[in-house]
């Protein structure tokens, strides 16, 4: 089976093109190909498929976490996805169209000298920050007097952790600190991300403010852990530092991989902008 290496600012995927290969089970292969030590490495597998055939859209992206579970879209992922079906001459439209978990997305795209896509503006949707839509269980936390808001605990420490949740299609959680790289990610992440109040898990993004348009931030993702970034996670940052009152509508967003760009416009949708990386391709043996 034939693979790319891909990455969107150090967002790794092994991803393959099921226009041309098929992939029986996804949630299996995505643990052993993804790992680091003994596979190819990445954070996870997506998948290049065609759309479904009631789904107005020019292909669709399947994504797998590194621990097998699927997770409804990846915006760094998308791109990558854009630039495969763009330079392996699978669709040629732009804007293209791509099915997602989370629905039909719009992306546009750049060319570099040699004709390959080389950045990508996505756009990401209308944000959802009504708690029990995002979702989370607010009887597993303590209200504050933003409804999007909440104050979680961790009973056993007496840890409290501020957060805003927000919905791009998959869930996450965003907690404002003076500084992020002061956090302990390894240790608190995964406690957060399973924590009672969330019913699906939870994508965790703590953030330092710079400016009223530039941010830092670093993340912890469900079924992934630690990564070097998180494309629909730097544009709940965005929509969440709005709702806060902390940041401009367009902002800078520095991740440990690269920067993005997040612009939550007046049509009410927020559009992400940021590269699409190829790496290396191979043979997968089995």
């Amino acid at each position: 089976m034939q693979f790319t290496k891909m990455h969107g600012i150090g967002n790794d995927y092994v991803y393959v093109n099921g226009f041309e290969e098929t992939v029986e089970q996804p949630e299996e292969l995505a643990q052993v190909i993804a790992d680091r030590h003994f596979g190819v490495g990445g954070d996870g597998l997506i998948l290049l498929l065609p759309a479904d055939k009631d789904v107005e859209a020019d292909c669709r992206m399947r994504m797998f976490n590194s621990d097998g579970s699927e997770s409804e879209m990846c915006g760094n992922g998308v791109r990558c996805v854009c630039k495969l079906a763009h330079d392996r001459g699978v669709v040629k439209a732009n804007p293209m169209k791509i099915q997602t978990g989370a629905g039909v997305l719009t992306l546009a795209y750049t060319l570099d000298d040699e004709g390959m896509v080389s950045e990508v503006t996505v756009d990401m949707g209308e944000p959802i920050y009504v708690a029990e839509q995002v979702p989370v269980l607010p009887k597993h936390m303590k209200e504050t007097d933003e409804p999007h808001t909440f104050v979680l605990e961790f009973l056993d420490t007496g840890e409290l952790f501020t957060a805003t949740m927000v919905s791009m299609g998959n869930p996450h959680a965003t907690i404002f600190v003076p500084d992020v790289h002061a956090i302990d990610l390894e240790r608190i992440g995964p406690k957060l991300e399973n924590h009672p109040a969330f019913p699906n898990r939870m994508n965790i993004h703590f953030v330092q403010h710079h400016s009223p348009d530039e941010v830092t931030m670093r993340t912890w993702e469900r079924g992934s852990g630690i990564t070097l970034a998180c494309g629909t996670g730097a544009s709940a940052v965005c929509v969440s530092g709005v709702l806060d009152g902390r940041n401009d509508k367009k902002i800078l967003a520095h991740l440990p991989g690269g920067d993005l760009t997040l612009d939550w416009r007046e049509d009410g949708h927020l559009y992400m902008t940021g590269t699409a990386t190829e790496v290396f391709r191979g043979d997968w043996p089995e």
